[in-house]
């Protein structure tokens, strides 16, 4: 797993969360940094937060899908989640969305399918047609 997000308690929270599960994780600050590591750690599931600093969640995206290395490394965006994100995540290639703030489950729920290759959790970590936004269960 590689956990990109610039705030530290975020990428504090998601890490041990999934270590918790038994995931394997690496963090990074921002785009840049993830860039840097991606082709060393090979990581099974990518989670992005969209506003960071030097290269944002989206172009960082974006980036990985036009790379062949990492075209098919699933991606989930944890995030406001506004329409214009979902959007814009959609089409630069984004797999899954988790709107900030989120539960730990769902957050695992929605690695844990990524990880396995499973349907693509929607908006919210559960599958099927979602908006962005919240989710209360």
């Amino acid at each position: 797993m590689l956990v990109v997000d610039d705030n530290k308690v975020i990428r504090q929270l998601i890490r041990v969360n999934l270590e918790l599960e038994g995931f394997e994780v690496v963090t990074a600050a921002d785009g840049v940094e993830c860039l840097d590591l991606v082709h060393r750690i090979r990581p099974d599931v990518i989670t992005l937060d969209v506003v960071m600093p030097r290269l944002g969640g989206l172009e960082t995206a974006s980036a990985l899908r036009s790379d062949p290395r990492t075209r098919h490394v699933p991606i989930a965006v944890i995030s406001a989640c506004t329409p214009y994100e979902v959007d814009a995540g959609v089409s630069a290639g984004v797999d899954a969305f988790l709107a900030k703030p989120f539960e730990p489950s769902e957050l695992v729920r929605m690695v844990h399918r990524l990880a396995a290759g499973e349907e693509r959790p929607s908006v919210d970590g559960r599958s099927g047609a979602g908006r962005a936004g919240s989710t209360t269960g």
